[in-house]
């Protein structure tokens, strides 16, 4: 590591002077993602913590590894459970084999390098051309992204959908710290809406594309869990296989069971928000439960169908748990005073089913849900805090 310092060091004159100035800012990034930012104050009051920007993204990836590596194998198993290739054994042993862990790797690390060519480049683009450094908000933007995509989204609709996000959603704003919406839900809700037919989450995410480069969908055909219930009323997918992450899906959205530990990860260093977690939750259990006391009440058998799900389906189908964990807890969109953490929490999870439940068409509701929140939170933040002061006035009249 001392050798690779060096060469930085060694560059940096020809970086910070001359013709070779406008480089500086994808050298300040690419050192800084290797080694504590060599960043001094020199005016101002500053506070003396052990934790920055930097220590923040990492400790987020950090949290997002294990259901990363999961989907990694999941997006094998699912694969060649499709075209009857599994292999030979039983139970986990079925599950983590090198055939499935190379497959998924396969197709899951190019979406991740392309994301972040595509996110840094536009980033970097901004840097110089505003004179400022890269921050290193992508670090978790760049996998964020690509694990909320299915596994057969081709790669320049990823790398479109990261640009449109880092362009429209977070630079236009002012860069890291200052976008009103989450860039990586930004990203989905673009591919979402541009790509449809990939998107709509009505059918079973599996690449099921073998070697000889032909596909044998036509044999492997159907919805996914949720989408099952919107049209029959009940799943094929159990509820244990759910929690575990043993069925089609985004690539990191499958595994509750870890996003859940991903999730208690963030809680314990501080960088996850657990009263929006916990709004988030049982915002989503009273949505589930007054739509099984209104499900006997519906006229037509589709709307008792979906309206009839458990509640507690709700929290290991689709993208609840990993949007309440890791992009609802986002301290930049998200609300930032304690009250209205709870508030904004609660609201996405009500929302959130609220949306997956009555969109038949589109059987999940988490990203439009948080998004719209995200527009909320400053809103939720003002009446938080003016509330307070009016509290505050009548105390001091008193």
């Amino acid at each position: 590591m001392k050798f690779i310092q060096n060469i930085f060091d060694a560059t940096r004159p020809a970086v910070t002077t001359g013709k070779l100035k406008p480089l500086y800012p994808l050298h300040n990034a690419l050192e800084t993602m290797m080694f504590v930012p060599n960043h001094n104050a020199h005016s101002g009051a500053h506070v003396r913590d052990a934790i920055d920007l930097k220590r923040t993204m990492v400790t987020v990836i950090f949290a997002l590894v294990p259901a990363l590596i999961f989907g990694i194998f999941n997006g094998g198993y699912q694969h060649y459970k499709a075209i009857g290739e599994l292999a030979n054994a039983s139970g986990w042993a079925q599950f983590f084999t090198l055939d499935n862990f190379l497959f998924g790797a396969w197709k899951i690390v190019p979406m991740i390098a392309v994301t972040y060519m595509a996110g840094l480049g536009v980033e970097i683009y901004f840097a110089g051309r505003n004179r400022h450094p890269v921050n290193e908000g992508f670090l978790v933007s760049g996998l964020l992204i690509p694990m909320t995509m299915p596994i057969d989204m081709p790669l320049w609709m990823v790398a479109i959908s990261t640009i449109f996000a880092v362009l429209i959603g977070k630079e236009v704003f002012g860069g890291t710290g200052m976008n009103l919406l989450n860039p990586a839900l930004t990203a989905r809700a673009f591919a979402f809406f541009a790509y449809p037919a990939y998107m709509s989450g009505d059918k079973v995410w599996i690449n099921t594309t073998v070697e000889a480069g032909q596909s044998v969908v036509d044999g492997f055909s159907g919805a996914t869990a949720l989408g099952q219930y919107a049209t029959t009323g009940t799943t094929s997918f159990g509820v244990w296989d759910a929690f575990l992450g043993l069925i089609p899906g985004s690539i990191g959205e499958t595994s509750t069971i870890l996003i859940l530990l991903g999730g208690v990860y963030l809680i314990a260093t501080g960088i996850g928000s657990w009263k929006i977690m916990a709004g988030s939750l049982l915002g989503a259990i009273v949505m589930g439960l007054l739509f099984n006391w209104a499900a006997p009440h519906m006229v037509t058998e589709a709307q008792q169908n979906f309206l009839s799900i458990p509640f507690y389906y709700h929290l290991v189908f689709g993208s609840w748990a990993f949007a309440t964990v890791f992009m609802a807890t986002d301290p930049v969109s998200a609300a930032h005073t304690e009250r209205g953490k709870w508030i904004y929490g609660f609201l996405v999870g009500f929302l959130g089913i609220l949306i997956r439940v009555f969109n038949p068409a589109y059987p999940e509701g988490m990203m439009l849900a948080i998004l719209f929140m995200n527009v909320m939170a400053p809103l939720i933040d003002h009446y938080v805090v003016n509330a307070n002061i009016q509290k505050r006035l009548k105390r001091a009249k008193a």
